[in-house]
């Protein structure tokens, strides 16, 4: 009998045969492991590790902008904020004042008699005001002379009253002439005693400079 036909001898080159086959096996890949290049592996690693590291920093960035720009607008509301509320403390600063500056007048304004000398002192008040010349003693002069201080006073006898329109009052004013000079603020009638010695003096000034210029019948 031949080598080959040897059933003990035929097992054995078979088991060796498939031993040696899966040592082969392994070793190709083994070989083939070991021959990958070393840089193959340390190249494909940077590329994934730049991928992951680059994709924080754009998202940062995007984050960075948007915070930016919130802050942007928040300051913008911050400062409207803070201006309307600065108008508003100006508006209401300016509203005292003005309150302030209006009790003040009312308290400077006096009160005056009502008798000769307190209508000449009113008049005299109300004619600084108006801008309008004239002193007491130039006034009081005039009004002993035209009416003797008796504000119903009226003349009925000379040309004015003949054509209808009396002297009047405290300084004997005719009613045109009190109509044209009527200094407002004052009661628009001829007998009220400070509106009589204010449109009076107000013509005077207009006609003669000044009451005070005024000694005889105007």
């Amino acid at each position: 009998m031949s080598a080959s036909s040897t059933p003990g001898h035929s097992r054995l080159t078979k088991a060796h045969k498939l031993s040696l086959a899966g040592v082969a096996t392994l070793g190709a890949s083994a070989l083939a492991f070991s021959l990958v290049p070393a840089g193959a592996t340390t190249v494909a690693a940077p590329v994934e590790s730049t991928n992951v590291a680059m994709a924080p920093v754009a998202w940062s960035q995007s984050v960075q902008q948007n915070l930016t720009a919130q802050q942007v607008v928040a300051n913008k509301a911050a400062q409207d904020d803070a201006k309307a509320k600065a108008e508003a403390q100006a508006k209401a600063k300016a509203d005292r004042e003005a309150k302030a500056a209006a009790s003040r007048s009312a308290a400077r304004t006096p009160v005056f008699a009502n008798n000769l000398d307190g209508w000449i002192k009113e008049a005299l008040f109300i004619m600084k005001r108006e801008g309008i010349p004239g002193t007491y003693a130039g006034i009081h002069r005039n009004i002993m002379r035209e009416s003797s201080g008796n504000p119903r006073a009226i003349n009925n006898w000379d040309i004015n009253a003949q054509n209808g329109i009396p002297s009047k009052g405290l300084l004997q004013v005719i009613k045109p002439t009190f109509a044209a000079y009527h200094v407002k603020g004052t009661k628009f009638d001829q007998y009220d005693p400070v509106a009589n010695i204010v449109a009076a003096c107000n013509y005077a000034a207009d006609r003669y400079g000044s009451m005070d210029n005024v000694n005889s019948a105007y």
